[in-house]
């Protein structure tokens, strides 16, 4: 559906992002994240024939980029940072002009406006002047334009930016119900909502791709460790030692505030080893009563924080290094 080999833009001298490769299959929904300045709306600009790679290739449902840009605009539903509206036209006045310049016949045009209103939930205010909406009722505008001539392939940038979590909420479910016979390409700065709409996740950086995944899958190979929540009724000295004593842990740590009696931890091991079910032997064996013990999962922010936090560290590194052979 979407294929993208070695794609590179530059700013003058400048690369915004360099030999980006990845591939998006039909139906899914696509999670496309990236500090600021790391090449997202780059790579959507050229996706959507807005501008022109430098070099490499992209082909939307078999079409290249630079050969094809108008049949593929006619394909692809874009929704930008800023989304394009005239504020000072009513909502449907503004369908009407988006309708028009998508080439959509005048006889269908009345139905395919009502088509996407009903589609993002608009019909309440279609006679109202798009200025005197809310932020949540522009962005569903903003989604709107992109659904008119039913595009098969939707690229939605920053979509819930600047909403409250109702609107979140509310544009989240719209996403995910576009996925039933659309491809999305989705960018966001809210993780967690990557999480619950996203099928699979491309994590760039300074112009690259770092990362490719599930969500899930990426939380389990990126995290630095397996981490669980304890709370032990018992002596706070002995349960420490207990449990810094044991093999299959590395670190434990006192966290918030305990009940009088109580210890409350965070315990630390190795990558993949589950170490509940020897601390809940081990405990029980002195005594001890267990009054919690549950897993804390690694997050997709976390695993995005590590990943280009390390990106960083060994660009640091490598300017350092790169500074000593030249003083030398």
């Amino acid at each position: 559906m979407i294929e993208v080999e070695r794609l590179t833009k530059y700013y003058g001298r400048l690369p915004a992002i360099q030999d980006v490769n990845f591939r998006v299959e039909s139906g899914e929904i696509v999670g496309f994240l990236g500090p600021n300045g790391a090449g997202k709306t780059t790579t959507m600009r050229i996706l959507t024939c807005f501008s022109p790679a430098s070099s490499g290739e992209a082909r939307i449902l078999g079409m290249d980029v630079r050969n094809d840009s108008l049949k593929i605009r006619r394909q692809v539903g874009y929704l930008p940072e800023n989304v394009p509206l005239y504020s000072w036209m009513r909502v449907t006045p503004y369908l009407e002009f988006v309708a028009r310049s998508k080439g959509i016949p005048r006889s269908k045009r009345t139905e395919e406006i009502q088509r996407v209103s009903d589609a993002v939930g608009l019909n309440g205010v279609r006679n109202r002047i798009i200025h005197a909406l809310s932020k949540g009722y522009r962005q569903r505008v903003g989604l709107a334009q992109a659904l008119i001539g039913d595009p098969p392939i939707l690229i939605l940038d920053e979509p819930t930016i600047g909403l409250d979590p109702r609107q979140i909420r509310e544009i989240r479910e719209l996403i995910k119900g576009f996925a039933r016979n659309r491809t999305v390409i989705l960018s966001s700065h809210i993780l967690p909502e990557v999480s619950q709409v996203c099928d699979r996740v491309i994590i760039i950086n300074k112009g690259s791709i770092v990362a490719e995944d599930s969500p899930s899958n990426l939380a389990r190979r990126h995290g630095k460790a397996s981490r669980c929540r304890v709370v032990i009724k018992g002596p706070e000295q002995e349960v420490k030692a207990l449990l810094k004593g044991m093999s299959e842990i590395t670190a434990v740590e006192t966290t918030g505030i305990a009940a009088e009696g109580e210890v409350r931890l965070m315990v630390e091991s190795e990558p993949d080893v589950n170490a509940c079910p020897a601390i809940s032997r081990a405990v029980v064996a002195k005594g001890w009563d267990l009054l919690e013990l549950a897993p804390i999962h690694v997050s997709l922010e976390d695993v995005f924080i590590d990943l280009v936090t390390e990106e960083s560290t060994e660009d640091r590194s490598a300017d350092s290094s790169s500074a000593k052979e030249q003083s030398t």
